[in-house]
């Protein structure tokens, strides 16, 4: 495999602008320190009420170059039928072993949007099936190797849940924001007007106040301004050493 296809973290979404909703600081906090970093949409977001497929996908790639990621794909998956298939798995798996990441984030089980239960369910087994050799998959022709990731993040989303690790946001804050708001469709935005398009959830101006107040939140219980919180997907994270845990230079 290509050294250039390596990556040290994967972040996955439903729909393009789930990373950059969710744990976009933690995005560019981890390409502000030169880690390579890629984000896999699952599907074209084509259900959304306000833009396009098409839109979207534009919208993606902006914040793609703003935040800094290295690689950003779209799996083309059914929005609002994320299934959890033989042929949906293999398409997960191909992406995880061709990158071959040592961390993965993704949706968490418990959403509003049911979408983001099941694109958890389809990715988390994912990451255990990509590590078993007898499954075979092939990229651009060739076999891949079997891969399974180091560790497997659930980021918060609507519904909250108690997380074990938070992340410092506050010195990318800006830059996360910026991330998301390229998606002008979506998000609460004077100058993208469309009077055929309804207001969503999403779209309000007092949504971006409660993305804002979530990370304050999260950011307290860490002492920090802005916080972005994670739970581990497979249990506790082991160590050898509490201290370099615990307080990292």
């Amino acid at each position: 495999m290509s050294n250039l296809a390596k990556l040290d973290v994967l972040v996955f979404g439903a729909h393009p602008d789930d990373a950059e909703l969710f744990c976009g600081g933690t995005i560019c906090s981890m390409t502000s320190m030169d880690y390579r970093v890629g984000i896999v949409d699952l599907t074209r977001g084509e259900l959304g009420s306000r833009g396009s497929a098409s839109l979207r996908t534009e919208e993606a790639t902006e914040a793609a170059r703003i935040s800094g990621v290295s690689v950003r794909t779209n799996l083309g998956l059914a929005d609002g039928n994320i299934e959890n298939t033989f042929d949906n798995r293999l398409g997960v798996i191909r992406v995880i072993r061709r990158h071959q990441p040592e961390i993965i984030l993704m949706n968490a089980r418990e959403c509003r949007h049911p979408d983001h239960g099941a694109a958890s369910e389809l990715v988390g087994e994912c990451t255990f099936y990509s590590g078993l050799r007898r499954i075979e998959s092939f990229d651009a022709g060739e076999s891949q190797e079997a891969w399974r990731p180091k560790h497997v993040l659930e980021y918060v989303q609507a519904i909250p849940f108690e997380p074990s690790l938070v992340v410092d946001v506050s010195h990318v804050w800006e830059q996360r924001m910026a991330s998301l708001m390229a998606f002008k469709s979506q998000f609460y935005n004077p100058d993208y007007k469309n009077n055929d398009e309804p207001d969503t959830y999403i779209s309000n101006e007092g949504f971006l106040k409660s993305v804002e107040a979530r990370a304050r939140m999260q950011g307290l219980r860490i002492g920090a301004t802005f916080g972005e919180g994670f739970r581990n997907f497979n249990g506790p994270i082991g160590t050898k050493d509490i201290v370099a845990t615990l307080m990292p230079e």
